[in-house]
C-alpha cells in the first residue's frame, strides 16, 4: 500500500476530500477524480454513511486508488475504516492513540498537527505523512520553519483553506502535498463538475510543479 500511495503522490500529491459525499454517487465522483488524475481519495467520517462509501470506493477503485477515511478521531473509527478496506486514515490532531492502532490495523496514519510538539509527538509515534491543519490559518511559513527541523522521512501536508491557486507557496515552503475539499466537490456537484474542477487543479499544480 505505502508504495501506491507513494507513486500517487509523485504523480499527483493531491488528496481528494469527499465531505459531504453519499454512498449512490460515490463511485461516479472518484471516477471523475481518476480520469482528471487524482488516485488518493477520502471519506470524512462526518459524511453521510461513510463506511458504505469507503466500501463502494475500495470495491470499484482499490486497485487504481488510494481510498481511506478523514475525520479519523478514535480507535473505534480506525476499525471500522479498516473493515471497509480504507488504506489511509486522516486525522484534524494528533492522538497517539489512533496513530499506533492504524499502523495495528496496517492503514497509513495521516494525523494533523498545528506545532512542533504535535508534529514530533506524530512522528515518533509512527506516522511519516503529518498534515498542517487548518493550514491557512498558519501560512506557508509555518510549514517552512517546521520542515528545516522535521525528520526527511516526514511529507509535510498541507490542508485546510488551501487550493491549486496557492500551490507554489506551499510547494515553495516545503510542502509535500495537499489536501482539497471543496475546490474539487461540494455536496450536490455532478461527476462532470467534478472531472472539471479536477482538471483544473491537476493543471494548475502539475504547471506549478514544472516550474
Amino acid at each position: 500500500m505505502t508504495e501506491k500511495l507513494e507513486n500517487w503522490f509523485a504523480q499527483m500529491p493531491v488528496i481528494a476530500i469527499l465531505r459531504g459525499v453519499c454512498p449512490g454517487e460515490v463511485v461516479d465522483i472518484g471516477e471523475a477524480l481518476h480520469q482528471a488524475g487524482i488516485g488518493i481519495i477520502e471519506v470524512p467520517l462526518n459524511s453521510p454513511d461513510p463506511i458504505t462509501s469507503i466500501k463502494n470506493l475500495v470495491e470499484a477503485m482499490g486497485d487504481r486508488c488510494v481510498i481511506g477515511a478523514g475525520t479519523v478521531l478514535t480507535e473505534a473509527d480506525v476499525v471500522g475504516v479498516a473493515g471497509a478496506g480504507g488504506e489511509i486514515a486522516i486525522s484534524p490532531n494528533t492522538n497517539p492513540a489512533v496513530i499506533e492502532r492504524s499502523l495495528e490495523a496496517g492503514l497509513v496514519p495521516m494525523p494533523g498537527w498545528a506545532t512542533a510538539t504535535e508534529a514530533f509527538a506524530a512522528y515518533q509515534c509512527g506516522a511519516r505523512y503529518l498534515k498542517c491543519f487548518p493550514a491557512a490559518t498558519y501560512g506557508p511559513g509555518h510549514i517552512a520553519g517546521l520542515s528545516a527541523v522535521l525528520p526527511k522521512s516526514c511529507k509535510l501536508l498541507a490542508v485546510g483553506g488551501v487550493g491549486a491557486d496557492v500551490a507554489n507557496q506551499w510547494l515553495q515552503a516545503g510542502a509535500d502535498g495537499f489536501g482539497i475539499g471543496s475546490e474539487l466537490y461540494k455536496p450536490g456537484d455532478s461527476a462532470e463538475q467534478v472531472y472539471q474542477s479536477a482538471r483544473a487543479v491537476v493543471d494548475a499544480i502539475n504547471a506549478v510543479r514544472a516550474k
